[in-house]
């Protein structure tokens, strides 16, 4: 990671390089009517770039130049896919203090963190590089002898991606890799909050030498009239979608016109559960990596701390006397630990849950109001003695706030943490590996992080349960989301006229 300062002249020279246009079939184009949206530092509030703004045509542009280069593009043998793969990993390896201040700069988190998102990112990369030369598929004999058994896999064909804001490279890599790795073509439709980050992977991914038409980037204000008529265009064979359930749920409905291959990583409500026996150090440790990693702005973050009651005063004094110590201010700063939040809406909603947790009865320890002055700034906030009901418990803060609730019981907490028809991540700290073991199959989740507060790996199968989603990103199984499944039965080639032979016959 780079220690030198980030200066004024840093970041107009950054915004200056990096491209604002539409990347439709290997070239860098306007949208059909010319128009533009502007990107927004939400530190700030001020104009980072003005971006291309596809319309409908430009999407079906889009779509079309996927499906041309479909069939060339499958054919591509696997280890030149994984080339293709390797290079682009070395480059935004190169490039990632650029990388890391895009982010910054439009989506706010701490430079620390950005270049944390680019390793990660960048690791999908390395990955599923290594994992095309092994799609596999396998031969065996049928059970009753008659015939043989050839299983084969196939890219799924071209794909549509609708990523969001808060981890804008990674959750593209998340997505691109595993696509370009099995063969197949891709439309991205990048979150209209933080377009820059996606349109300079676009250009990296270029000069690692991904042929036009495989990626295509799309930024548009209007998602649901670009991306729809795709949805419901035949050469679209995928929709995979990272954001909340409510547009999940109408993205699933939509693709069932034309049975799309659906990925969904959906919203979350995350349990952070502490028992009696936990070390307390290690779990204020992980609550905060689990609460303020994003800025608490992340599907993973920790929604609600379940706390034995007989830790509970402790664990609530040693977080809240952690969350007072941390800086908040504007990403590029050193010191600052919590960036702002993403926008004026987000500011809105995180104020409303927390001031009708205080007004339902709960008691706020730290923080609970906006930060005064330009930008979207709130404080790390700790609420204690949550009563069930209040809405903070219920959804997704997407924010630095961190509500507490005592349980006496360890069937208490499965229950307070399976209350909920999110299913993505649950945490747990206790020294008990047995209690561990029982609820890692009594907790309704995809994932569970065992005395840790962060769980993301690329090597890992990232997904939820429930309204949580549906499929995996990451790990072996992130690749077969992209293949297709091809059975060939051909008769036994050891029979003859209807009688089996062998060598010896």
């Amino acid at each position: 990671m780079t220690t030198t300062a980030v200066t004024d002249e840093t970041e107009r020279a950054l915004l200056a390089r990096t491209p604002t246009g539409l990347y439709i079939d290997g070239r860098w184009t306007a949208s059909e009517n010319g128009s533009r949206f502007e990107v927004v530092d939400p530190s700030n509030e001020s104009v980072l770039a003005s971006v291309a703004d596809a319309q409908p045509g430009d999407g079906r542009r889009a779509l079309a130049a996927a499906h041309s280069a479909q069939p060339s593009w499958a054919g591509t043998p696997p280890r030149v896919r994984a080339e293709i793969l390797r290079q682009a990993f070395e480059l935004v390896t190169i490039r990632a203090d650029d990388l890391a201040l895009l982010m910054t700069l439009e989506m706010g988190k701490p430079l620390a963190e950005a270049h944390g998102e680019v390793a990660y990112g960048a690791e999908f990369l390395r990955w599923f590089g290594e994992e095309a030369p092994r799609i596999s598929g396998r031969y065996s004999i049928a059970p009753d002898g008659a015939n043989r058994l050839l299983v084969t896999k196939r890219p799924v064909g071209p794909c549509l991606f609708i990523t969001p804001w808060n981890f804008p490279l990674a959750m593209a890599t998340r997505k691109i890799a595993p696509a370009v790795a099995a063969g197949c073509t891709m439309v991205l439709k990048p979150a209209e909050l933080t377009p820059l980050t996606a349109l300079l992977l676009a250009e990296i991914l270029q000069d690692a030498g991904l042929p036009a038409g495989v990626l295509n980037v799309i930024p548009t204000t209007r998602a649901a009239e670009v991306t729809g008529p795709l949805i419901k265009d035949g050469r679209l064979r995928k929709l995979s979608f990272t954001g909340s359930t409510a547009v999940g749920q109408r993205l699933i409905a939509d693709s069932a016109d034309q049975v799309l291959r659906v990925s969904m990583e959906l919203g979350g409500n995350a349990p952070f559960i502490v028992f009696e026996d936990a070390d307390l150090d290690a779990a204020v440790d992980g609550a905060l990596a689990a609460k303020l990693r994003n800025g608490g702005e992340a599907c993973v973050a920790a929604n609600r701390f379940l706390v034995h009651r007989r830790v509970a005063p402790e664990f609530a004094r040693r977080l809240t006397e952690r969350m007072a110590g941390v800086t908040v201010g504007r990403g590029t700063d050193p010191a600052t630990r919590l960036g702002p939040l993403i926008n004026e809406a987000a500011v809105s909603k995180v104020s409303g849950l927390v001031e009708g947790a205080v007004a339902s009865g709960a008691t706020l320890a730290l923080g609970g109001r906006p930060v005064d002055g330009a930008g979207y700034f709130f404080p790390p906030t700790v609420l204690t003695d949550v009563p069930a009901g209040a809405a903070i418990l219920d959804e997704e803060i997407f924010g630095p706030v961190a509500p507490l609730v005592a349980f006496d019981t360890e069937d208490e907490a499965v229950r307070l943490a399976n209350a909920t028809p999110f299913g993505l991540v649950c945490f747990v700290y206790t020294r008990d590996l047995d209690r561990g073991l029982r609820l890692s199959e009594r907790l309704e989740t995809g994932m569970l992080g065992l005395n840790t507060g962060v769980v993301s790996n690329p090597a890992a199968p990232f997904g939820g349960v429930k309204h949580s989603g549906l499929g995996r990103e990451g790990g072996r199984e992130g690749i077969e989301e992209y293949l297709e499944t091809c059975y060939v039965g051909f008769a036994d080639p050891f029979a003859r006229d209807g009688i089996w032979f062998t060598s010896e016959t």
